[in-house]
């Protein structure tokens, strides 16, 4: 099993939905008494939304790439962000490591892809719904 690296923070509600999703996979898959081999680095939100509202995503992004960094070093084999709007500087994180970093858009548009859907609804902050980062990312799927 690969040792999942967890950005959180963005909210703490938010991470902990991604612990307890990941954990009711892994239960289903490999049995009752089974979980995730997880690290989670939770960030302190606040100078990460004030960056958000200032503009200043790469000074956002380097919190970010610090704890995708820190996650790599305690031994993740992978980085999966807990929020959609800091998907806006995924690539910042992903070329700051070299594990594989899994964008949220993908899964997402590869599973409209198998469900036959054409249209999808995002729902999300105002800058996940009024920038293209996320949209661009799942039309480039197809």
């Amino acid at each position: 099993m690969r040792t999942i690296g967890l950005i959180g923070g963005m909210s703490w509600e938010s991470s902990a939905e991604y612990y307890r999703l990941i954990n009711q996979q892994v239960r289903d898959r490999l049995g009752p008494l089974r979980s995730a081999q997880l690290l989670m680095h939770s960030v302190d939100f606040g100078p990460v939304e004030q960056a958000q509202h200032a503009g200043r995503w790469d000074d956002a992004a380097a919190i970010l790439v610090d704890a995708a960094q820190r996650l790599q070093a305690g031994g993740a084999e992978c980085v999966v962000l807990c929020t959609n709007t800091m998907h806006k500087v995924a690539a910042q994180i992903q070329s700051s490591i070299s594990i594989p970093f899994l964008h949220i858009a993908d899964p997402t548009s590869q599973a409209a892809i198998d469900g036959g859907t054409v249209t999808v609804g995002l729902l999300g902050t105002a800058f996940t719904m009024e920038q293209d980062f996320l949209k661009e990312r799942l039309s480039a799927q197809g």
